[in-house]
């Protein structure tokens, strides 16, 4: 929760044309949460790609299930 206090940080940022869910301008990291993470081979390469595109750009990206923040958000925070 730190981050989100200490640093600019946006939700349903737009970046290109990527929405993105949360984004923290200094540290230029972005945080997606996911519902189940999909094992979908054909969801999971849309995502990577996706993601790759953005590391290109610069970006860090962090990739969290959903049910992790309610469940584990102390571990997840760490």
């Amino acid at each position: 929760m730190e981050l989100f206090k200490a640093e600019k940080t946006r939700r349903q940022y737009s970046i290109k044309n990527f929405i993105v869910d949360f984004y923290c301008v200094k540290e230029k990291l972005i945080i997606e949460l996911d519902g189940e993470i999909p094992f979908n081979p054909t969801a999971q390469e849309k995502d990577k790609k996706r993601d790759d595109q953005l590391r290109y750009l610069g970006f860090q990206i962090l990739r969290f299930e959903n049910k992790m923040v309610f469940y584990c958000l102390d571990s997840l925070l760490k």
